[in-house]
């Protein structure tokens, strides 16, 4: 069987993975936001943490609440880990470093996972379970409520609430992230990852020399890392590790995890609106994206331009051969569509063309599906401006929904266009303005200006892949990263709740003859191009810079 078939084959397969789930798993959500009944679990934790679960708040409360949550969240973590020396299953590890403890701690809770560190030599098992996979678990359900939340806007019939964070957030853990977890887990384990406490063991080699190898739960971290859209290894080689990605079919597996829920949440979208052919709408510019981007980082790998990349048949520096060309271009396309950032092979070592595909798919705000929750939410910011732009055209007020889009509302969603790039675009002209902070950078020309720049769009895109080549674990980068980080989390969300307010206030409006229909495929194509020309129109300048100029190098070579 040639690469072509196999690759081929893996990507039909991972389509009807999806598209069987897509809506038993879209309906499971929408249930999930809009049942009255609490579990008995749920109201003992309501009651423990003297929670109103009845109150419908507005939107400065539920704003509030994310982000008080998310505070304490950090706080708690960066203790963890500066204080990990002297808690059980440390396996003798020091506490972290002060910048690089705020720098994780600020990467797992804001659903970035961005790694400064190797976690099998610095990390112990309770901090690895205790704090990172409970902050996997819980910044992916914040995501979900956020986006939850907006869609309860559109469909609010001018009562001004839009839910209660602490019920959304309890029911996205305990009925959606916990069940499914445990089920991927025990698929994990049957495909080879391990799960187990063990500590460092030495073993000689077959040439006779030594190596250590740490051992440790990796199987239930891996579940919700990939399911979660966190990315946060358990090892330093993330899923490329024979612990957490044993073979080819772990990885598509992993593959499949990491697109289940945001390629299901626009059905969840179209239940709760009672319109699939809205959500149907919002997932075909999804998948557009996403096809578009894998055609080209599979093209630009397989048909790498250069001497030695032909002269092998294609660019395997940096690749994990148990997978390949195609299972590798799968996986870092996924992951950068999604606010992954899990890995199975070096994206520092694609081709020009390839590397630039995936910083590409960062910098459009992983829309294409995006991150858990937050791929919809920002799919919808977009199809407001679409809606906005396309008023303009024809000379309607622009409704989305039978809301319409006035001067805040559209002004609340610019903001939040120009939040990502604001974090993005500033920490690199930073970070390259000193002498001191571009020592860090080990390549020059285009490419190592690509690899500050992947490293500012996945920290303030939330994404947490890098390329290499950049030594980030530094007090200057550690918290340059951590703040495009926070950036780029909570400004977006605060904004996207004040929307999801601004629509909830409003009564929907019946819709007419003059309404745009925001569920055809002409909608879907503008859509499409607001995604692709917005992102365009930012990054462009800084891409040409980078991977461009890099490429047409490569080229001419």
């Amino acid at each position: 069987m040639t690469d072509t078939t196999a690759g081929l084959l893996q990507i039909g397969l991972l389509v009807l993975l999806l598209a069987a789930v897509h809506v038993p798993l879209g309906d499971a959500l929408a249930r999930t936001f809009t049942s009255t009944r609490h579990l008995r679990v749920e109201r003992g934790l309501y009651r423990l943490l003297r929670v109103d679960a009845e109150a419908d708040t507005r939107w400065p409360t539920y704003a509030l609440s994310v982000l008080g949550f998310s505070t304490v969240s950090v706080l708690f973590l960066y203790a963890f880990l500066r204080l990990q020396q002297f808690l059980p299953l440390s396996l003798g590890m020091p506490a972290m470093e002060p910048s690089q403890a705020w720098n994780t701690a600020v990467s797992f809770v804001t659903n970035t996972n961005w790694q400064s560190y190797s976690g099998e030599s610095a990390l112990g098992h309770l901090v690895q379970m205790a704090g990172l996979a409970v902050q996997n678990f819980l910044s992916a359900a914040v995501g979900i409520c956020v986006a939850v939340a907006l869609v309860r806007g559109l469909v609010a019939r001018g009562t001004g609430t839009i839910g209660n964070f602490w019920v959304d957030l309890t029911r996205a853990v305990l009925r959606i992230l916990l069940p499914l977890s445990f089920v991927a887990a025990v698929v994990l384990l049957l495909t080879g990852v391990v799960q187990n406490f063990s500590g460092a063991t030495t073993y000689t080699t077959l040439a006779g020399g030594s190596q250590t190898i740490v051992g440790g739960p990796v199987a239930s971290q891996e579940a919700i890392k990939e399911l979660g859209t966190n990315g946060g290894g358990f090892f330093n080689a993330n899923s490329a590790h024979p612990f957490e990605g044993p073979n080819a079919v772990a990885s598509l597996f992993q593959v499949f995890l990491l697109l289940a829920i945001p390629f299901s949440m626009p059905r969840a979208f179209g239940t709760l609106v009672g319109d699939h052919r809205q959500g149907l709408a919002v997932l075909s510019v999804m998948g557009a994206v996403f096809a578009i981007s894998l055609t080209v980082t599979t093209w630009a790998e397989t048909h790498a331009l250069g001497t030695v990349p032909q002269a092998a048949g294609a660019a395997l520096e940096g690749k994990e051969t148990r997978f390949g060309e195609w299972l590798s271009a799968l996986f870092a396309t996924a992951t950068t569509s999604t606010s992954t950032g899990a890995v199975n092979s070096f994206h520092d070592s694609y081709t020009a063309a390839g590397g630039g595909m995936l910083m590409l798919t960062v910098m459009m705000g992983e829309v294409t599906p995006g991150g858990v929750g937050s791929g919809l939410y920002g799919m919808l910011v977009l199809a407001v401006v679409t809606v906005f732009v396309a008023g303009l055209m024809v000379g309607r007020t622009p409704e989305y929904l039978g809301k319409g889009i006035r001067q805040r509302e559209i002004t609340v969603a610019a903001l939040y266009l120009l939040a990502t790039p604001f974090a993005l675009l500033t920490g690199v002209a930073i970070a390259l303005s000193s002498e001191a902070t571009r020592s860090a950078v080990l390549n020059t020309g285009p490419h190592g200006l690509s690899e500050v720049l992947y490293a500012f769009a996945s920290a303030a895109g939330n994404n947490g892949s890098a390329f290499a080549g950049l030594s980030a674990n530094t007090p200057f980068w550690n918290t340059a990263l951590g703040l495009a980080m926070a950036i780029g989390r909570f400004a977006p969300l605060v904004l996207v709740l004040a929307l999801a307010g601004a629509f909830a206030r409003q009564r929907p409006a019946a819709e007419t003859a003059g309404s745009l229909p925001t569920r055809t495929p002409t909608f879907a194509g503008m859509h499409l191009a607001v995604v692709v020309v917005v992102t365009a129109l930012t990054f462009f300048p800084a891409l040409a810079l980078g991977p461009i100029a890099e490429a047409l190098t490569g080229a001419q070579s």
